[in-house]
């Protein structure tokens, strides 16, 4: 049994916080110095580099498939190069990612340890330049990334959120670097527990910490990303969200309304449903491109 499967109420309220780009200022720094210029280098697109970062941008911080893990990210990314006239012009040939595909659509626990075990049983070369890529992305965020702080109001609002309820971080970054930067600024003796990528989506997250243990209007999600606000849905849970570029006053909300909301039976309804409709207007469909 996990240790979110073993979670205990010690409050009458639960919060699920997400991580980058919602607390840490982190998202657009991983996205832009580590992930894109990986994926150019380990897949050799760096005749079509200036439309890999618009697309790889688009997919994973600009769109309403923000925050989505980076192995469906991946996919998708390719998808949408694919139908760039400008990258058909060019004759290059994508990456094959159709071995990635049936992995992704297979398994829920989408990270290095269930798909470098999945490559170790499916040799396959398309996988194994997935699995360098992956690796490599984290080994160098883990060495290089440094001195990022949480929003200054993220930071005061959780530490309140711990007074009135039982917090976990949901998240689907790896839990390595999650229980890394939570413990650098020491924000985490704030939640209860830190759940990464590893133990799962984020609506098993919630499913396995809060459904059953809290009543569902005693239930939140606060995430910057349309995965946060379906992980909160799943479950029956309340939204709150953080809005992209507006982190801070979104965070200042939170602190100095929200909450109380939340906590007063008064959050469901007129409140929220305005709160989540400025967040969806904040992130398109469709590229512009």
């Amino acid at each position: 049994m996990s240790p979110l499967e073993q979670f205990k109420p010690e409050k009458d309220f639960f919060i699920g916080i997400d991580s980058d780009g919602c607390v840490f200022d982190t998202m657009e720094v991983k996205h832009k110095e580590f992930f894109c210029p990986n994926t150019v280098k380990y897949f050799g697109l760096f005749a079509i580099a200036k439309y890999v970062r618009e697309t790889w941008d688009f997919v994973n911080l600009y769109s309403v498939t923000r925050g989505i893990n980076r192995f469906p990210a991946l996919i998708r990314v390719m998808e949408l190069l694919a139908l760039r006239p400008e990258v058909v012009e060019t004759g290059i040939t994508l990456p094959d990612m159709e071995p990635l595909r049936e992995w992704v659509s297979q398994e829920t626990r989408l990270g290095n340890p269930a798909f470098s075990r999945y490559v170790e049983h499916h040799p396959h070369p398309a996988l194994e330049q997935v699995l360098l890529w992956t690796l490599a992305i984290n080994e160098d965020i883990a060495r290089w990334l440094r001195n990022t702080p949480p929003f200054t109001y993220a930071r005061r609002a959780i530490e309140k959120i711990s007074m009135a309820a039982d917090a976990i971080v949901v998240s689907q970054t790896p839990l390595e670097a999650l229980t890394r930067e939570w413990k650098e600024h020491s924000i985490d003796g704030f939640v209860k527990a830190i759940a990464g990528q590893e133990q799962g989506t984020k609506s098993e997250h919630i499913a396995m910490a809060a459904t059953g243990r809290y009543p569902h209007d005693r239930i939140l999600m606060i995430g910057d990303a349309p995965g946060d606000l379906k992980a909160a849905t799943d479950n029956g849970a309340l939204f709150f969200p953080v809005v992209p570029g507006q982190e801070n006053m979104s965070w200042k909300l939170f602190h100095d309304e929200a909450l109380e909301r939340f906590l007063s039976g008064t959050y469901r309804g007129e409140y929220e449903e305005r709160l989540i409709d400025e967040f969806r207007l904040s992130l398109p469909e469709k590229p512009k491109w």
